[in-house]
């Protein structure tokens, strides 16, 4: 987990990346949609919304509710775990909300697209982020501790 504001910034940054490249692409497939330009297309925006959302919604209130279960703090797995599938929450909630309105716009049926969105997401984005680009970019975070561009300085 990241020790201080750059480590912070740097994990935020591949691990948003990670996930928005990887869901773009599931969605796409679902919607028979998939192409490289289509991906391109939308990453950057897609990105961008991420990144915002991570960062001044999602972030705080999950590791707060993280923090709040009845698990053992004292095992880092479990703080991994339990931190990971509230910020998976509350991206789901979020971007799923953003992707239907990228699709459809706001329209009669927006809760119904909603709905589905969200669960297909979530299906996908728990097992992804735990699984995969969670450990992953942990790995890639921890051997960048050795480089000194991370570490705060005065």
């Amino acid at each position: 987990m990241p020790q201080n504001k750059k480590e912070g910034i740097f994990f935020t940054t591949i691990v948003c990346f990670s996930m928005v490249i990887s869901m773009s692409a599931y969605n796409l497939l679902l919607h028979g949609q998939f192409s490289l330009s289509n991906l391109l297309i939308g990453l950057v925006p897609g990105f961008i919304v991420a990144f915002i959302f991570d960062i001044l919604i999602v972030s705080s209130p999950a590791k707060k509710l993280a923090f709040a279960l009845p698990i053992n703090k004292e095992k880092k797995i479990n703080m991994i775990i339990a931190v990971s599938s509230c910020m998976v929450l509350g991206m789901v909630f979020f971007m799923s909300m953003y992707g239907v309105f990228m699709q459809f716009g706001f329209t009669d049926n927006f809760l119904n697209y909603y709905i589905e969105a969200f669960t297909k997401n979530l299906i996908l984005a728990l097992p992804l982020q735990l699984l995969l680009v969670g450990p992953i970019c942990r790995m890639i975070l921890s051997m960048s501790r050795q480089k000194s561009w991370l570490k705060e300085t005065n």
